[in-house]
């Protein structure tokens, strides 16, 4: 066909091609049931571009790495290193870069780089499409198909861009991970309401989707970016990262620390100048000294470092994090957003429950593994021998599906449509002999009568009055009452259809959030063939069966588990607001019994963003939601101060999962769109191993604490011996590279030790922590501040005993370092323990690592001391007994007066209202 330059104008979808006929769709892109022509496909294709979604532009591997430089004690070290290679100290220099540059690369290789969610959400797309040109039907590439194009799919396929239906054959899509049912959407070319919503649209198809049966043809009418995938793609893109509370926190630190560092810089140099008169040299030396020794160099590494080994130790546990950040946050979350299906349920439908005229049925096991009983009332297996009504039903849904189950090396799964494979287990558990039964004909499933008809044969002698053909029927349960006469009693005889107590029990079932389909027969004896006129009337009605996606047996508990450590779980799931109901009270998410509230999409839809935030924390269910309903929903709850963990698998969670704190998608059934967007991913798709992480993240934190309430003292104490030295007017007991040894040595070594502590009593048991509460609280500091004073009077007193004894300045240098080195060791005892006495065996247990770091450390010490290259870049000398035998006789008095102070501070803390968090064990926190 020739398309004018007026039309091409014109070849656009309409808003909502769902709601017009497949012959207005046609018109309004200027295509025709023959297709393009090749000659307009390609117009179409310069004009429109590629059906693929946008790589978008990374940063370059230069702006990463800057990234991890972008702290402000990084760039006070900087500018010491300026200073430096302008007074020409090139040994000096070097040490400062080095450290600079070491502790950049360690939080740069660690991390490495998190690749774009979108790059997933193109593996989505289909590589190859049936599609109609010049009238012929052809493959082409997916990526040249353009609006107008006619194609056509069938079971199997993967739906190459967003298409309205022009015919439909038993049509039935997985759009699962774009909505989140866990049913297959059955598709025809009807049309719907202009408003209706994704799930709802059923003469629509969308790029991604997966054809589970039957087959279809259609016009395109949206290709990449406008694509229901590339609009979330667009969505995805759009969400700013947000800093941890970690990083605010450690930011915020280091803020006070360089005012801190800078106010007291310039008191110690206007000292030196006006009142001992120092010359200008001597003032720089003094104040690079200063600012190297009051600068922690060695946290950022420090935290890169815990962080990297609490990601180790997460894979162990099933928990693969692909941003060290994650680890830290979501041990900080304070409410979790869970979708459903695959998540807190198997996405395996499962028969549940059986109900015939005569009794109900409970059917054990779940998902698609034929393992589980039929039992009946009493709880004993149900012998389809002895309950005839069973027999009859569980041999009708056996007979009327093509889908079954098989097993793969990891799981059983559907080959077929899920709600057929839910059938076809429930015949195998109950011992139904489908394999004797042959299929003479069949009526397929419509979504127009919404049921499935077979006509079979079974072996002669089956039945008691030896008739051997049956027409066997599944389908709506309404549909099947309306072509019923009679019901199966509990001989295996008929009696009149008591229609209204059926729809009692199909009511009693749909309100618990089952699906509910019915099956009927009729004898068939002489009869070679039916078609849809012949089941009008005439059968007999044998029962209901309800099917659900069940939860994760282990999901329930670990809601328990986070309901205890004071962590909301909320369900959003495209799925209807029923079957979410009922299985949040399963979950234990909603309560058991009253009324429960539950929002959804079209509640959303009427509300505005200040109605939804005062309301978003008391909803615990939100159904029928579409990927914008939960980005607000994520951001209603962060604004009131909420961490918040978003879960899911499907393409549908992505932008949410871009948004939220922190975002964890499952490994095994998640979407590779989900994956890449998501901050951890579950290798074993368990919803427990999230709990798990929490622990894990809490545990990570409370050890980052311990972290800075250790290494901190190291850089005051250094700081005052500065100080005290300008103050007194005699030379520095530290240089630099001396300051810069001692740093380094201490939070590489001991400082991992608490890195590797084990988690506190009682870990679980406390309520989040604020996300605006610090790493630094005011009994924290109180520790902090002594632990300087002391271990800072314990250096002055040795440099100055051991100058003043030998003369040597290099040996009251080197004896000084190393009183800081053995009194962060013996402080390192006293911060395993904080909340408690460290006068116990126990401070010695527990974490083998302390002896390793201990040892580590002393033969570190000892190369410094004695290591000819060591004294030559550091100015160190080596020193003998006398000098070893004072600094470990103040090293154990600095843990002896350590212990009485942290006694008095917590005394003096039990006074007042406790605060979450003063020390990192065991402290209750308030809710944000």
């Amino acid at each position: 066909m020739n398309i004018s330059e007026t039309d091409r104008s014109r070849a656009e979808a309409p808003a909502a091609s769902w709601a017009i006929t497949g012959g207005e769709v046609l018109r309004a892109v200027a295509s025709g049931p023959e297709g393009l022509t090749e000659g307009e496909s390609e117009s179409r294709l310069a004009r429109d571009g590629r059906n693929e979604l946008p790589t978008p532009p990374e940063p370059s591997v230069f702006k990463r790495l800057l990234a991890h430089y972008a702290d402000v004690l990084i760039y006070i070290l900087i500018v010491a290193a300026v200073l430096k290679a302008i007074r020409g100290d090139w040994v000096d220099f070097t040490v400062i870069a080095v450290v600079i540059v070491a502790t950049g690369l360690i939080g740069f290789i660690q991390e490495g780089r998190a690749a774009s969610a979108l790059a997933g959400l193109r593996k989505m797309q289909s590589l190859s499409a049936q599609v109609r040109r010049d009238g012929t039907w052809g493959v082409v590439d997916s990526a040249t198909i353009v609006v107008g194009d006619v194609v056509r799919v069938r079971s199997g396929d993967r739906v190459p861009a967003d298409v309205r239906l022009l015919t439909s054959g038993r049509l039935q899509i997985d759009e699962s991970a774009l909505t989140g049912e866990s049913v297959a959407a059955d598709k025809s070319d009807e049309i719907v309401a202009a408003d209706a919503g994704i799930g709802d649209r059923t003469s629509m198809l969308f790029s991604g989707t997966i054809v589970t049966a039957g087959n279809g043809e259609g016009v395109v009418v949206a290709t990449g970016r406008d694509t229901e995938i590339g609009r979330i793609s667009v969505l995805v893109s759009e969400q700013d990262q947000m800093d941890t509370p970690l990083a605010r926190q450690l930011a915020h630190l280091g803020k006070q620390l360089s005012i801190l560092i800078g106010v007291l810089a310039v008191v110690m140099l206007l000292i030196g100048w006006f009142v001992h008169g120092l010359d200008v040299d001597e003032l720089i030396s003094a104040a690079i000294g200063f600012a190297v020794a009051a600068v922690p160099e060695g946290l950022p590494a420090l935290v890169t470092i815990t962080l990297a080994l609490g990601v180790q130790q997460m894979a162990k546990r099933h928990a693969i994090t692909r941003k060290m950040e994650a680890v830290e946050t979501l041990g900080s979350t304070t409410t979790i957003c869970s979708d459903k299906t695959g998540t807190l349920t198997q996405n395996e439908m499962t028969a549940r429950t059986v109900v015939t005229a005569v009794s109900t049925y409970t059917v054990e096991g779940t998902g698609y593994d034929p393992v589980g009983r039929v039992v009946n009332s009493d709880g004993q297996t149900a012998d389809l021998a002895v309950h005839p009504d069973l027999s009859d039903l569980v041999l009708a849904a056996g007979l009327t599906n093509d889908a079954h189950v098989e097993q793969t090396e990891d799981r059983w799964r559907v080959v077929g449509v899920p709600t057929e494979g839910a059938l076809d287990v429930l015949a195998a558990k109950a011992g139904a002999a489908t394999g004797a039964v042959t299929r003479v004909g069949a009526v397929p499933f419509e979504s127009t009568h919404k049921f499935a008809a077979t006509l079979d044969e079974l072996p002669t002698g089956s039945t008691p009055d030896g008739v051997t053909r049956f027409v066997h029927v599944v389908g709506a349960p309404d549909r099947l009452l309306d072509r019923a006469d009679t019901e199966r009693s509990a001989d295996g005889g008929t009696a009149p259809l008591n229609r209204a107590a059926w729809e009692e029990r199909i009511d009693a079932l749909s309100a618990k959030g089952l699906r509910v389909l019915a099956a009927a027969t009729r004898p068939a004896d002489g009869v070679d063939n039916i078609v849809l006129g012949d089941l009008d009337g005439g059968l007999t009605f044998l029962g209901i069966i309800g099917i659900v996606d069940p939860p994760r047996p282990e999901a329930t508990a670990a809601i328990a588990e986070a309901h205890a450590a004071g962590i909301r779980v909320k369900m959003i799931t495209g799925d209807h607001r029923g079957t979410a109901t009922a299985i949040a009270r399963e979950l234990g998410i909603a309560p058991a019994e009253g009324e429960v509230l539950a929002l959804t999409g079209a509640d959303l839809q009427a509300m505005d963003d200040d109605e939804l935030r005062r309301v978003v924390r008391d909803v615990d269910v939100y159904a029928r939601t579409s990927p914008e309903h939960k980005l607000r929903i994520v951001r209603a709850l962060q604004s009131h101060g909420e961490v918040v963990a978003m879960t899911g698998d499907g393409v549908n969670d992505a932008p949410s999962i871009t948004l939220a704190d922190v975002g964890v998608a499952m490994g095994i059934k998640g979407t590779e769109a989900t994956k890449e967007a998501a901050d951890i991913v579950l290798a074993d798709d368990n919803f427990a191993t999230i709990e798990r992480a929490v622990e894990e993240g809490r545990r990570i934190y409370d050890n980052i604490r311990k972290s800075v309430v250790f290494l901190l003292p190291t850089n005051g104490a250094q700081a005052l011996v500065i100080i005290a030295a300008v103050l007194a007017g005699i030379a520095l007991p530290l240089s630099p590279v001396q300051i810069l040894w001692i740093n380094l040595v201490t939070a590489l070594t001991l400082s991992l030790t608490l890195a590797r502590e084990p988690a506190e009593p009682g870990l679980m048991r406390r309520m989040p922590r604020s996300a605006t509460e610090q790493v630094l609280s005011s009994r924290a500091i109180a520790v902090v501040l002594t632990a300087s004073v002391v271990i800072g009077v314990a250096t002055f007193v040795v440099y100055l005993l051991e100058r003043d004894r030998t003369g040597d300045y290099a040996v009251a240098q080197t004896s000084a370092v190393l009183m800081l080195a053995l009194g962060q060791l013996a402080f390192l005892l006293n911060c395993r323990l904080l909340n408690g006495s460290a006068f116990t065996v126990r401070v010695l247990t527990g974490n083998r690592n302390l002896w390793i770091s201990a040892g580590l450390l002393m033969a570190l010490q000892i190369m410094f001391t004695y290591a000819p290259f060591m004294n030559d870049w550091f100015d160190s000398t080596p020193i003998g007994f006398h000098s070893w035998a004072l600094t470990a006789g103040l090293a154990v008095g600095v843990f002896v007066v350590m212990e009485g102070a942290k006694a008095v501070i917590r005394r003096i803390g039990n006074r007042t209202p406790r605060e979450q968090g003063a020390l990192p064990a065991g402290n209750a926190t308030h809710r944000a």
